[in-house]
């Protein structure tokens, strides 16, 4: 299993990541941000710090929070969660957070 940490999204920043929503075929995804988790409890032993991050998708419909295959061409294909949490005159901003 692949553990992601920031640093693997730290360069990342406003490039396209894709998902592959079935019948509308491949949708980007921009990552926006990129962040440690303020506040968020840290475990001794963890394999990596809390963190979040921001994707802006500019399709007119909202797409619901659930586990999404997700490829970059740096990090390949792995499994995000990610969830809906703003909406801007260019389209919606979805969240992912790891701990």
């Amino acid at each position: 299993m692949q553990f992601l940490s920031l640093s693997d999204f730290a360069n990342l920043l406003n490039q396209t990541f894709t998902v592959n929503m079935d019948h509308d075929g491949n949708t980007p995804f921009v990552l926006v941000e990129a962040r440690p988790l303020e506040g968020a409890a840290r475990l001794r032993d963890a394999v990596r710090d809390p963190f979040s991050l921001l994707f802006r998708n500019e399709a007119a419909i909202v797409f619901p929070q659930k586990t999404y295959a997700m490829k970059h061409a740096a990090l390949g294909e792995f499994g995000i969660f990610i969830v809906p949490i703003a909406r801007d005159r260019t389209g919606f901003i979805y969240q992912a957070i790891f701990n």
